[in-house]
C-alpha cells in the first residue's frame, strides 16, 4: 500500500530526487533515442511520453510497483465480473458493452447475451427512425431527439455525438439537456415541434430528480400537442426500473434496460448511446464500441511498459504523489474533441476523488488530480500562460489527429505546428541572460511533462479506443491508491440536502 512503509514507494520518493537534478533537455541530449524508446502504440493510438522526467531506472520502479499491487490480476477480476465495486458489492462491467459475443469471458456469457439483446434492440429501433418508419403521432418522421439525462448519461453520449460531427454526416438533430436550470430546456424545445421530436430519458433508476423535472417538463410541452396516448410514438426510456418508465407513458417496449454494474460515467457504452446510433447510425456507434473493446484488449494483454492505460496511469501516480501536481490538463488538438476534457473530468474525479481506502481506512496521500482542459488552440491564448511561467507543476496530455476530416490542410498544419510548438516550449523553456532584470520577465523555465496521444484520424474507432483508455488508466491508479473508482457517496449528500431545502 502507498505509504511511508511500502519499499517501493520509498524507493520512487528517493529516485525523485534524483531524477529532479536533471531536465528533460539533458536527457534527450543524452539519449538520442529517447523519443522512439518511449514510445508506445496500441488500437490505433500510439503515445509518446518521452517528455516526461522519467529514465529506465523509473520505468522499473514503476513495474515494481504494478507488480506489488497485483494490477494485472485486478484487470482480469473486473473484466471477467469478479465485484470489484467493494463498497456497493457490484460487478463494473462497462467492458462486456462494447465486448463482442464471440469474446466474452466465460463467467460471465448469460450477461453477455442480455448485452447482445439489447444492442439489437437499438440497432432495429435507430434503424427505424433513420429510415422514418418510426413516426410520430402525426405521422411525421422523426427529426430531432432531445436527450435527458445528467452526468455521465449526458456527457458522454453528447461528447461521442460532438467528436463525430465531422466525421458523419446525420439528417436528425440530436440536442442534449442536463442543467435543471429552466433556461436549458426552454432553450431547446422553443426551435421544435412535437410531431417529430422524440425524447429520450435516461436514467437508471427513474428516480433522478434534474432529469425527472426536465423529463415531466417536456412530457407537459409534448402534451400541448397531442393526447397521453400518443406519448408512446414520442418516448424512449433508458432504465433498470421499466414499472416507473411505463407509468411516466413510455411504453413497455420503448424501454430499454439498464443494469447495476453500469456506472453513469461508463453508461454511453450502453443503451445511453442510442442517440449516436440514432443520428450517426448502428454501424458507427458498433465502431465506436469495436474501438473501446481493442482498447481493452490491448489494456488486458500488453505487458507493460508497453501497455497504455498502465503507462499513463504510472506516470499521473509520479506527478501526483511525488511532484505534488494538484490537477492534470487534458488539451485536444482537434475540434471534434472539444468536450472531451469534461467528460474526463467527470470520469476521474468522480471515480478517484476518494479519501478512504477499501477498507474504510484515510489515506495518507493524495488521490485524484483535478481535471481541466478546453482545444487547442484556443488555450494557448488563455491558460498556457501559466502552463509555461506559472509556478503549478502541472502535467498535460496532448491529443492529436495526424490527419483531418476536412480539406483545409494549411489550417491542418497550422494546428499540428502550434500543438507540437507547446510541448517543445514546455519542454526547452526560454533561458534569460544572467543579470538582467528586463529579460527575466520573459525567461521561460522549461521542463514541464507532457504526453503527446496522436491517431492517424478520428474516428469511431480511434474516438472510443481514446476513452477507452482514460477508463483504465483511473482504473489503474485507483487500484495502486487502494481505492474504490466505482462509487461516489459524495454526489448523493448535496441532493438530499437539496431535497430538504426544497421542501
Amino acid at each position: 500500500m502507498p505509504g511511508v512503509n511500502d519499499i517501493v514507494w520509498q524507493a520512487l520518493a528517493t529516485h525523485r530526487a534524483k531524477v529532479a537534478k536533471t531536465s528533460l533537455v539533458e536527457l534527450f541530449d543524452g539519449d538520442p533515442d529517447r523519443a522512439a524508446r518511449y514510445c508506445i502504440e496500441g488500437a490505433g493510438l500510439r503515445l509518446d511520453y518521452s517528455k516526461n522526467l522519467v529514465t529506465d531506472e523509473t520505468l522499473n520502479l514503476f513495474s515494481r510497483l504494478i507488480d506489488a499491487n497485483a494490477l494485472p490480476q485486478r484487470v482480469q477480476e473486473m473484466i471477467e465480473g469478479e465485484r470489484v465495486n467493494v463498497t456497493e458489492r457490484r460487478q463494473a462491467l462497462h467492458t462486456l458493452l462494447r465486448t463482442r459475443p464471440n469474446r466474452v469471458p466465460e463467467p460471465i456469457v448469460d450477461l453477455g447475451t442480455d448485452v447482445a439483446t439489447v444492442l439489437e434492440r437499438v440497432d432495429r429501433i435507430s434503424g427505424d427512425i433513420r429510415a422514418k418508419r418510426w413516426r410520430g403521432h402525426s405521422d411525421a418522421p422523426i427529426t430531432d431527439i432531445v436527450h435527458l439525462g445528467i452526468g455521465g448519461s449526458f456527457l458522454g453520449p453528447q461528447m461521442v455525438t460532438t467528436a463525430l460531427e465531422n466525421v458523419r454526416r446525420s439528417s436528425i438533430r440530436t440536442h442534449y439537456v442536463a442543467n435543471v436550470d429552466g433556461h436549458h430546456i426552454d432553450g431547446v424545445l422553443k426551435n421544435l415541434s412535437q410531431k417529430s421530436t422524440l425524447v429520450v430519458i435516461a436514467s437508471k433508476t427513474f428516480t433522478t430528480q434534474e432529469t425527472l423535472l426536465n423529463a415531466e417538463t417536456t412530457r407537459a410541452w409534448l402534451l400541448e400537442k397531442m393526447e397521453v396516448a400518443d406519448l408512446e410514438n414520442h418516448l424512449i426510456a433508458v432504465s433498470a426500473n421499466t414499472r416507473a418508465a411505463m407509468d411516466f407513458g413510455v411504453a413497455e417496449e420503448n424501454v430499454l434496460p439498464m443494469w447495476d454494474w453500469v456506472g453513469g460515467r461508463f453508461s454511453l457504452w450502453s443503451a445511453v448511446g442510442i442517440p449516436i446510433a440514432i443520428a450517426y447510425g448502428f454501424k458507427t456507434f458498433r465502431a465506436v464500441l469495436d474501438g473501446a473493446a481493442a482498447m481493452d484488449a490491448h489494456f488486458e494483454e500488453a505487458p507493460f511498459p508497453e501497455n497504455i492505460p498502465m503507462m499513463l496511469a504510472l506516470l499521473g501516480i509520479w506527478h501526483i504523489n511525488f511532484h505534488n501536481a494538484e490537477s492534470h490538463a487534458i488539451i485536444p488538438y482537434d475540434h471534434g474533441l472539444r468536450l472531451l476534457p469534461n467528460h474526463l473530468q467527470q470520469l476521474d474525479m468522480e471515480s478517484n476523488g476518494k479519501s478512504v481506502n477499501t477498507q474504510g481506512r484515510p489515506v495518507a496521500y493524495p488521490t485524484g488530480p483535478i481535471v481541466w482542459g478546453d482545444e487547442g488552440t484556443n488555450g494557448q491564448h488563455a491558460f498556457h500562460q501559466l502552463l509555461h511561467q506559472g509556478k503549478r507543476f502541472v502535467p498535460i496530455d496532448f491529443i492529436l489527429p495526424l490527419r483531418p476530416n476536412h480539406d483545409r490542410i494549411e489550417h491542418h498544419d497550422w494546428l499540428v505546428a502550434n500543438c507540437l510548438a507547446q510541448i517543445r516550449a514546455l519542454m526547452a523553456g526560454q533561458p534569460a541572460p544572467r543579470d538582467d532584470r528586463a529579460a527575466a520577465h520573459s525567461s521561460i523555465p522549461g521542463n514541464r511533462p507532457s504526453n503527446l496521444i496522436t491517431m492517424d484520424k478520428l474516428t469511431p474507432e480511434t474516438l472510443g479506443a481514446l476513452i477507452a483508455m482514460y477508463e483504465h488508466k483511473v482504473f489503474c491508479q485507483a487500484t495502486i491508491w487502494h481505492i474504490n473508482p466505482f462509487d461516489q457517496f459524495g454526489v448523493e449528500l448535496g441532493k438530499q440536502i437539496g431535497k430538504s431545502i426544497y421542501s
